[in-house]
C-alpha cells in the first residue's frame, strides 16, 4: 500500500520501519521540548497523511521509549480516521515522578500502522447473544469469580 504524506516543513523526513517487515512507521518529533515529570506535551511531527477510505492509522508508543524514560502515549492508542488531514501532532504523558524527559528534534517519538476496518451500524436490541463468557469481565475468566 502507498501512503502520501505532506510535508508541513521542507526538511521533515518521511516516516520509514527501523527494520525490514515491521509494522510501524516511526513518527519524529519535529521540536525540540522538555516534558516535565507527570506532564502531558503535544508534540509536532511536521506532517500531515492521506490515511485510505476503509483504514484507520492507529498512532502507537514505542517501548524502548517507554521503558527507558517513563514516555508514552496519552491516548494510546491514537486514531486517525481516513478523513483527517491535519498535522500529525502525539500527545504523550511523561510517567517518570522525578525526571523530565527531554525530545530532540528529529527523535522517535510513536508508530503509525494502518489497518483495514469494517464499517459498522451501531442498533439497539433488548438482548445480546449468549456467549460462554457472558458479562465476566476486566481479566475475569467468569468461573467462581
Amino acid at each position: 500500500m502507498r501512503l502520501e504524506f505532506r510535508r508541513l516543513d521542507p526538511q521533515v523526513p518521511l516516516p520509514s520501519t527501523a527494520h525490514e517487515g515491521d509494522a510501524g512507521l516511526d513518527l519524529r518529533a519535529w521540536a525540540d521540548l522538555v516534558v516535565d515529570p507527570g506532564r502531558r506535551a503535544m508534540i509536532p511531527t511536521g506532517l500531515a497523511v492521506a490515511i485510505p477510505e476503509g483504514h484507520a492509522g492507529l498512532v502507537l508508543p514505542r517501548s524502548g521509549l517507554a521503558s527507558r524514560t517513563g514516555l508514552t502515549l496519552a491516548n494510546a492508542p491514537g486514531l486517525i480516521d481516513s478523513g483527517y488531514r491535519g498535522e500529525l501532532t502525539i500527545a504523550v504523558v511523561n510517567l517518570d515522578r522525578v525526571e523530565p524527559v527531554k525530545i530532540s528534534r528529529g527523535a522517535r517519538i510513536a508508530q503509525l500502522v494502518v489497518v483495514p476496518f469494517v464499517p459498522v451500524e451501531p442498533i439497539a436490541v433488548d438482548e445480546l447473544a449468549a456467549t460462554t463468557r457472558g458479562e465476566a469481565g476486566f481479566g475475569s475468566t467468569g468461573v467462581g469469580s
